[in-house]
């Protein structure tokens, strides 16, 4: 099997001839994380594509070379996806542009940023087929403030608002979800147009030991809006594989996931979810991808008790439906490459 096949085998639930290997749900610049010379292609089994910037994305890159490489500012993504939504997170009394609205005419008059511009699809496609010549399995990210629908959502609104707006003012909730959803269909679609196998969305509505918004809730404002993005992706390319990724505890809405089309969840973070669980309950679909590491592992933790916990998850968890990866994000500048090293090497001994 090559990785593309390693990795489409267990997004459906069957057992590839190594367990695959990941190191995010997005794209993640893995030959800026190793020392010259020691990154290899073969060392991952997906890569995601790049969506091109937009003009305000490149300006803000220019503004921010000038700042060390170990500044909190966030990745480099996320700041210019901020600056395109008018989001100031660094900023109390800028940071939610819509926390302001008195009526449902100022979210009318919100200016969207032009998520759906015109993509060159002749050139995304060329990056797929590209990273396919490699071997790999290819994925790809809708562009969004932090998550498809609910996280967009209340950065858009501020949370406590946008909570409120569920319960008192659904017609609020309705009508931003309603824009929300609808980039997120035309954009599914564009991604699903350039041949893509993965397509992740994320959304975290998911907490320590809990879910953000109740389980009903989420079902009443998201579940429906969330399907057909699927659907809008699936129109285009059927055979297309479909990730959720939420922080935190987010079980009680699994079989749901699974019920809209998701064939893989994301993170599985170890000290919220419990893996092993949730394999007894829905068997190898959907598919793990993630479970490996708590908050400070990849920081602080031995290269040993890296290899230790990759050992322990294939153990309990099998070979089928799995997908290892961090499950935290490792694209930070106090992740040591040694423990990468220690994770994608203990995946390819055990696995």
């Amino acid at each position: 099997m090559n990785s593309r096949d390693r990795l489409l085998t267990a997004l459906d639930g069957g057992e590839p001839d190594r367990v695959p290997r990941a190191l995010a749900f997005y794209r993640v610049e893995v030959e800026k994380l190793a020392p010259p010379g020691e990154w290899r292609d073969e060392m991952v089994d997906v890569r995601f594509i790049r969506l091109p910037p937009s003009p305000e994305e490149e300006e803000l890159d220019r503004r921010i070379e000038s700042f060390p490489t170990d500044t909190r500012l966030g990745t480099p993504v996320q700041i210019a996806t901020y600056a395109r939504w008018n989001y100031h997170p660094e900023a109390s009394q800028l940071r939610n542009p819509l926390a302001a609205a008195s009526s449902l005419d100022d979210l009318r008059d919100f200016a969207f940023p032009e998520s759906t511009r015109p993509y060159d699809l002749d050139g995304l496609a060329s990056q797929v087929r590209e990273l396919r010549s490699r071997g790999v399995a290819v994925g790809g990210n809708l562009p969004h403030l932090g998550g498809e629908l609910f996280e967009t959502a209340w950065r858009l609104r501020g949370l406590n608002n946008f909570l409120i707006d569920l319960v008192k003012r659904p017609d609020w909730a309705n009508f931003l979800l309603d824009r929300l959803a609808e980039l997120g269909r035309r954009n599914a679609r564009t991604l699903a147009l350039t041949g893509i196998d993965v397509l992740a969305l994320d959304d975290d509505v998911g907490m320590p030991g809990t879910m953000m918004i109740s389980p009903g809730t989420w079902r009443e404002f998201f579940k429906g809006r969330l399907a057909e993005i699927i659907e809008s992706a699936r129109t285009v390319k059927s055979d297309l594989r479909i990730l959720f990724h939420s922080d935190g505890y987010f079980e009680p809405i699994i079989g749901d996931l699974l019920e809209i089309g998701v064939d893989a969840i994301n993170p599985v973070q170890p000290d919220h979810m419990d893996a092993v669980r949730i394999r007894r309950n829905f068997g190898l679909r959907p598919a793990l991808w993630g479970t490996v590491g708590h908050h400070t592992t990849f920081s602080f933790s031995e290269p040993d008790e890296i290899r230790r916990e990759v050992k322990e998850r294939i153990e309990t968890l099998g070979r089928g439906g799995l997908v290892l990866c961090p499950a935290y994000d490792i694209d930070e500048p106090d992740i040591p490459w040694e423990n990468i090293v220690a994770f994608l090497d203990a995946v390819e001994a055990y696995g």
